[in-house]
């Protein structure tokens, strides 16, 4: 099922793409009478029951509650997760050509909610800032509680997976220790377009990863470089402290980010970045002046 959200009535709905367009879901469960949650904070911090919910929604007939899909605005495919983990250096590649060791334990650090933005979001960037990069990255979606989850278990808390721009400053970045600065301006996390759910994304360890840096393919890769898989990111991250449904992990980007290349050319207004991921559609956004 691939899940997505959509500008519409003042806020944001929670939809279904289906072959017909999309369906919405707040309209076809009430029309027939379904409990189902039915907005985007319900469903995704239900989790992984809510799935089965609207699977169940999606055998009746929603045609009269279904939109052509390329007349929607998008919204972010988790609006308001409620806790957004990264982790850094989890590319063979990307961390030779980052100059730095591989690291003996998933990287994880944070970026906070103003940094999501949706697909065909304008991200807003200030002249002054001189080390803009982007980042193409497989993002998690957890649909259950995680604690002290096994590597063997981990998959099974997974909702779904969405691509994700991981942009970041270089120069905020690497002023300390701690990389939030350069991390968490706002919009620096799309994601989207869909979330696809885990039966039909396929399997998180083998998938394309690429990027497009103003129609030029920057990264090429597969999620089998990954030093740390999905199911094992979840399982440490999960030592530490609990992972809930609606929580995302942005789990690393492959080899061809600007901070690697010996002409280092960042981005400015007016550049555009597009990922895609597997099956997980196209996420495409620009950079505008502030």
């Amino acid at each position: 099922m691939k899940l997505l959200t959509y500008v519409a009535e003042g806020g944001l709905k929670l939809g279904v793409a289906t072959d017909t367009g999309v369906v919405d879901v707040a309209a076809a469960a009430a029309a027939h009478g379904m409990d189902v949650p039915a907005t985007p904070d319900a469903f995704y911090s239900a989790g992984s029951a809510a799935v089965e919910q609207v699977v169940a929604l999606l055998e009746k007939d929603v045609s009269a509650h279904t939109t052509d899909e390329a007349s929607i605005t998008y919204g972010p495919a988790v609006p308001n997760p409620g806790k957004v983990m990264c982790v850094g250096l989890n590319y063979r590649k990307h961390a030779e050509e980052s100059g730095m060791a591989v690291p003996g334990n998933p990287v994880l650090f944070s970026k906070f909610n103003n940094a999501i933005a949706a697909p065909g979001e304008d991200v807003p960037v200030s002249a002054s800032w001189e080390k803009i990069d982007y980042e193409a990255e497989l993002v998690v979606v957890m649909g259950k509680t995680a604690r002290n989850v096994s590597v063997e278990d981990a998959l099974d808390t997974v909702l779904g997976y969405c691509n994700g721009n991981d942009l970041s400053e270089r120069h905020f970045q690497l002023l300390s220790g701690q990389w939030l600065l350069g991390k968490t301006l706002d919009k620096f996390l799309p994601i989207g377009p869909y979330v696809v759910t885990a039966d039909e994304a396929g399997d998180p360890a083998d998938m394309s990863v690429k990027g497009w840096y103003n129609g030029e393919l920057r990264q090429d890769s597969n999620t089998s470089d990954l030093i740390f898989s999905v199911a094992e990111v979840i399982s440490y991250t999960s030592q530490h402290f609990t992972l809930q449904p609606g929580d995302i992990i942005s789990t690393g980007t492959p080899e061809g980010v600007i901070m690697g290349m010996a002409e280092k050319n960042y981005m400015k207004a007016g550049d555009e970045y597009t990922v895609e991921i597997g099956v997980l559609g196209r996420l495409t956004n620009k950079l505008v002046a502030l």
